[in-house]
């Protein structure tokens, strides 16, 4: 007797199953595929994209692959029927939703073929590119490739501004700045290629309302200022530093991303060309760059880091508003205060509040200098100790980095010896009004002298 026609039809559980195929490949193999063509790497995106987008749960997919890799195993040598079939059979996607899945993964492939990679997945989105995770071929290694819009790829200003970034990228090569690979067009796109780097932002952490533990945050930033060294050594400075372009890796490194708004601080025609151009990221951006300098330096991006580790130790951006204009005013604006970090978040140092407060004025000539200034306080936050420069007025530093005795002697000398040199002076001036004395009275006889004459 035939089974109802339900029967045939997948039951959904809410709780996850693990099944395998017969007939499945391991990832990256193009031979395995199912009814309608997707390999086993596509169908594992496919799952991915379903699951973010809300249409399955993570129980539903894996319900209706357990339940294909049942009815293929009853029949043998019958093909892999199609994960999307499965799962517009029972009722868990719907066959428009299907269409359009399918639709979009051919105009993808269609769209994303890059000689000598395979594009596995998209994985954000940018002002200029769209960024995906790929495979390269030659030497089987994951990479991220970012390739310039569409309509960006028309005009030839956008070409040229992502080209240079991936030049930039090209001469930096450090542990905490995601390095380059390759750059180039094919079929009318432009595309970069970078080290894949899998981990979270510090942006991820701060949108879940996480507040930094002092002593990470302080290792993070010290990274980050590593990366900053290294660029400013050549020549670059960033102008984008904030948290969505820090990655925390799994394995507790940190990498500096996207070069996209760097800048070599030698080339006077590209920075006369964004003379009075507000560049950078509103909550993060330093008063130099709301003002549209061209003259900006290493120290902007210090400024952007200070930003940016305000943010995670307070949960707060130094600077909010109702708009972008708003929040960079109060950037420039010497008029409006930066409300102390250590006064939001009492259970930091202020130390640390001082190294934060020095990175952020809103003059840069009270900044860090180069990011081994900032370095060294971090170094002596990581030890427990009180910062060396933050806080210091510049002339006391000049005086302190040239070695000037003088001015510190007083300091050297204890209680018994600043008695003793206050008794000789006293001894002194006790001398100098007697002598005062005699001279005064032998004017006077003097006077009186020759006034009887």
């Amino acid at each position: 007797m035939a089974a109802p026609a339900d029967a045939e039809k997948p039951t959904i559980s809410t709780t996850a199953t693990t099944s395998t195929s017969a007939t499945s490949a391991s990832p990256g193999s193009s031979t395995a595929k199912d009814a309608r063509g997707l390999s086993s790497l596509d169908e594992s995106n496919l799952e991915r994209s379903i699951i973010r987008r809300g249409l399955a749960t993570p129980g539903e997919v894996e319900a209706c692959k357990a339940y294909r890799a049942k009815q293929a195993a009853q029949v043998e040598g019958t093909p892999n029927q199609s994960l999307l079939d499965v799962m517009v059979a029972a009722k868990v996607l719907t066959k428009g939703q299907m269409a359009r899945l399918l639709q979009e993964r051919g105009e993808a492939a269609k769209k994303l073929e890059i000689p000598g990679y395979t594009i596995i997945e998209k994985l954000g989105k940018g002002s200029m590119g769209v960024v995906f995770k790929a495979r390269q071929i030659s030497v089987n290694r994951i990479v991220a490739i970012k390739i310039l819009l569409d309509g960006l790829a028309q005009n030839k200003e956008f070409i040229r501004r992502f080209e240079r970034e991936a030049q930039i990228a090209a001469k930096l090569s450090h542990n905490n700045i995601v390095n380059a690979i390759d750059a180039g067009e094919a079929g009318g796109r432009y595309f970069f290629v970078m080290e894949f780097v899998e981990g979270p932002t510090i942006k991820d952490f701060l949108d879940k309302n996480k507040v930094f533990e002092e002593k990470d945050a302080v290792r993070i930033a010290m990274a980050v200022a590593e990366a900053l060294k290294h660029a400013n050594q050549r020549g670059l400075i960033h102008r984008d530093v904030k948290p969505e372009n820090v990655i925390l890796t799994k394995d507790g490194g940190v990498k500096l991303a996207d070069l996209g708004l760097a800048r070599l601080t030698g080339d006077e025609t590209w920075g006369l060309s964004e003379a009075g151009m507000a560049i950078g990221t509103p909550y993060y951006i330093s008063p130099e760059q709301v003002r549209g300098q061209t003259d900006v330096d290493i120290r902007a991006d210090i400024y952007s880091l200070g930003a940016t580790l305000y943010h995670m130790v307070t949960g707060k951006v130094p600077y909010s508003g109702d708009n972008p204009q708003e929040v960079m005013k109060k950037h420039v604006d010497p008029r409006v205060e930066l409300v102390p970090p250590d006064h939001l978040n009492t259970g930091i140092s202020s130390g640390m509040g001082m190294v934060i407060e020095t990175m952020l004025s809103k003059n840069r000539e009270n900044r860090y200098t180069t990011p081994d200034d900032l370095i060294l306080d971090l170094q002596c936050l990581l030890q427990g100790d009180p910062p060396m420069i933050a806080g210091q007025k510049p002339g006391s530093l000049e005086a302190l980095s040239e070695g000037d005795a003088d001015d510190y002697a007083p300091s050297l000398v204890d209680d018994a010896q600043m008695a003793e040199m206050a008794g000789v002076v006293n001894a002194r001036n006790q001398i100098i009004a007697a002598l005062a004395v005699v001279l005064a009275v032998s004017m006077v006889t003097n006077v009186i002298m020759l006034v009887a004459r």
